[in-house]
């Protein structure tokens, strides 16, 4: 890991570095996408199979890209009951948060005017989770129990295909979750069959969940045609840390999002040039032996530093640009610089908070802004699978109340009809 202090000459220009991670962008990636994106569009199902076959190397015929419900069902007795037990505690927290973020229509009536909204949740939304390196079932849950809650009718996940089942560990979170439609489908040609829909997959109104770069990049191309979360990357954890944080717990927490994959970027700030130091060794240590090693050496490698600053302000300071997926606070009394973290997907407060216990079972949702997009965009909730409608309504003496300020205010405009519509109540 590399270590710097505000004396290095690289400081800044390595902090803006990181500070701008979000922003680059590959034109050849984003041609790539087009083309499956225009193909799958013209083409529907018959696009899919074709670069489904492509791309994950499996041949299917349209009818067999719905998991049928037998395979749900079967899906459970290839897993354990205590791993069983563990979804749904899991999906009970996870239930619990989300639950809490419910909004209702509301309504208020002052001297002029009954105003207000009507709180409606969307009525088809599209998981995608991703296949690949890892197994995530913990995604699932995360993506489609905040839709539940909301209200949302329909929930299609999508994820892709492997040589033989889906894994069981998806399709029984997938069951306990209330996701009502499953397609061994990834990649662009998933993407984009939920935002255009095919013969057999119809589209839905908001595609959630976190993917690749490809991936990523088609939600992004196609943000209009259907609603999106975020545009996700990399996974991201920075620890601010004091001298008295132990070193080997800081180790072993960037450790934990380093084998993510091996664009994953873990930083630490601290006041202690020492633990960056102890920390750096204790990483070399525990790598030895993770399943996932030669993953995490590479994110490590490529991404990891660790900012050495004078205080505890200036380390916030460096939080804030940077602006992280994942912020743990390993300090005594975590909550006395609650107020000054602007920008953070995930606070994860005091010495005795790993970002696993997050990431699986505390109940907040871990589909978290990346790149830096934390300045700007929030953790997936039950607010983005509902949308409100303003509720405007006026009596004709309320109207005549406002009558003149409204006439004024359209003449200045220049919109004389938009007068007219009004005074139109009274000729």
């Amino acid at each position: 890991m590399k270590i710097l202090t505000q004396a290095d000459r690289s400081f800044a220009a390595t902090l803006k570095k990181v500070a701008l991670r979000g922003a680059v962008q590959s034109s050849a990636v984003e041609k790539t996408v087009r083309t499956i994106l225009q193909a799958v569009q013209r083409g529907g199902d018959r696009a899919v199979l074709r670069y489904t076959k492509q791309f994950d190397r499996v041949a299917l015929k349209a009818e067999a890209l719905r998991v049928s419900p037998e395979e749900v069902k079967e899906a459970y007795h290839h897993i354990r009951k205590d791993e069983g037990d563990a979804l749904r505690f899991a999906a009970q927290r996870v239930t619990a948060f989300h639950e809490r973020q419910r909004t209702k229509t509301w309504m208020y009536q002052d001297e002029t005017a009954t105003l207000g909204q009507v709180v409606t949740p969307v009525d088809a939304v599209g998981v995608y989770v991703p296949g690949g390196k890892a197994v995530y079932p913990s995604s699932v849950l995360m993506c489609a129990i905040p839709a539940k809650v909301a209200g949302v009718e329909r929930i299609v996940m999508v994820t892709p295909p492997q040589k033989g089942p889906i894994n069981p560990y998806l399709l029984v979170a997938a069951d306990i979750a209330g996701v009502t439609e499953i397609y061994r489908v990834g990649g662009v040609q998933a993407v984009a069959a939920l935002a255009y829909g095919t013969k057999t997959i119809a589209k839905v109104d908001k595609i959630v969940g976190p993917g690749n770069i490809y991936v990523a990049t088609a939600k992004r191309l196609l943000y209009g045609t259907v609603g999106i979360d975020m545009i996700a990357g990399p996974s991201e954890l920075l620890v601010v840390a004091d001298e008295e944080t132990n070193p080997a717990h800081v180790a072993a927490d960037l450790l934990c999002e380093a084998e993510h994959d091996e664009d994953a970027q873990v930083f630490l700030v601290t006041t202690s040039e020492r633990l960056a130091k102890d920390v750096s060794k204790q990483i070399e240590r525990q790598l030895k032996g993770l399943q996932r090693e030669k993953i995490a050496s590479k994110s490590i490698a490529r991404h990891a530093v660790a900012f050495v600053v004078t205080t505890m302000d200036e380390a916030i300071a460096v939080a804030n640009e940077i602006a992280a997926e994942h912020l743990t606070l390993s300090v005594d009394n975590p909550f006395d610089y609650l107020e000054k973290i602007r920008h953070a997907g995930a606070l994860f407060l005091g010495r005795h908070t790993p970002p696993s216990v997050a990431d699986y079972i505390a109940g907040p949702n871990h589909v978290l802004p990346t790149g830096g997009s934390a300045r700007f965009f929030s953790a997936l909730s039950v607010h983005d699978y509902v949308k409100t409608s303003n509720i405007v309504h006026y009596t004709k003496e309320e109207l005549r109340k406002v009558r003149d300020y409204l006439v004024r205010l359209a003449h200045i405009e220049g919109f004389d009809a938009h007068a007219k519509s009004a005074e139109s109540r009274f000729s």
